[in-house]
């Protein structure tokens, strides 16, 4: 047993270890959405001179990059504790647009560019853009409400809590899940357990309820009986103490339904006795033991 819980907790710890570090993320995933906006394609309108496009490349390189900065940021304040008050990690284009104007100085005609080239690219550059409905895909700049970063930007503090606080909530999840299959499964054991001992009293009920029809039978045959035929209660009464028949019912009736089913040797009648209808068993002998009297 020690050593199955040495390894049960070697295994749980590399599980908890695993999801740490996918939880924490690659920190190689920003590197990968700014390479991809480094391969931007240059429109420079009607010029072609190089001088022109190295400028229009540099300007939408530097406009993508202070973008996806500023997403990222601000997805990540949001995701650790939102100190900003923020509504949603996903950013107004007006309130993104008026950033981008303080800080790089670009008019409106190159940030509608810029969110052209994110929605005609096949590139994964770090930036959704959403509409009204989040769930329906934009196809164009004027239908863009918002837009929001797909790397949020956390501090090694928050990605280590939130990593840690994800790791613990699995852990916990799986613990729990054991606890209530261990549990089902001890209620079970219980059900059949009880099921089990139910069987074998209705069957000691059935012996104890043939002794009794057949005893009556052979005191009647020496003329210690009135009645070849004893009442159904009355044998319920005889065997079974007051304060125990309700705790028996259920034995009892297994019983009755037993010996209806298959005990060939005891007859269910209905006679009247002392003025009322009552159920009776009637003991009887087999063929062959009544010939070899005869």
């Amino acid at each position: 047993l020690s050593r199955l819980l040495f390894w049960a907790s070697l295994g749980l710890l590399v599980v908890f270890l695993g999801i740490l570090w996918v939880k924490m993320g690659k920190p190689s995933a920003p590197q990968e959405a700014e390479d991809n906006m480094k391969l931007l394609p240059v429109d420079c309108e009607s010029k072609t001179d190089k001088f022109c496009q190295a400028k229009q490349k540099a300007a939408l390189l530097e406009l993508l990059h202070e973008l996806y900065n500023f997403l990222a940021i601000q997805a990540g304040n949001f995701e650790c504790g939102n100190p900003e008050k923020l509504k949603s990690k996903c950013i107004p284009v007006m309130e993104a647009q008026e950033y981008l104007a303080n800080v790089t100085g670009n008019s409106s005609a190159k940030f509608e560019a810029a969110l052209t080239w994110i929605l005609s690219s096949n590139k994964d550059v770090g930036i959704w853009l959403k509409g009204e409905d989040p769930s329906e895909l934009v196809t164009t700049v004027d239908k863009v409400v918002c837009l929001e970063s797909a790397r949020p930007r956390m501090g090694v503090g928050c990605r280590l809590s939130r990593a840690l606080f994800t790791a613990v909530t699995n852990v916990l999840i799986f613990f729990w899940c054991l606890a209530f299959l261990w549990g089902l499964l001890i209620l079970l054991k219980y059900r059949w357990r009880k099921l089990e001992e139910e069987e074998q009293a209705m069957y000691e009920m059935v012996k104890k309820i043939i002794d009794v029809v057949q005893d009556h039978y052979v005191d009647w045959e020496q003329d210690m009986e009135r009645y070849p035929y004893v009442g159904i209660l009355h044998v319920r009464d005889t065997l079974i103490p007051p304060q125990s028949r309700r705790r028996m019912k259920r034995v009892w009736d297994r019983a009755v339904e037993f010996l209806a089913s298959n005990e060939s040797r005891i007859q269910t009648e209905s006679h009247r006795v002392a003025g009322e209808d009552m159920l009776v068993w009637r003991w009887t002998k087999p063929s062959s033991f009544s010939d070899s009297e005869r």
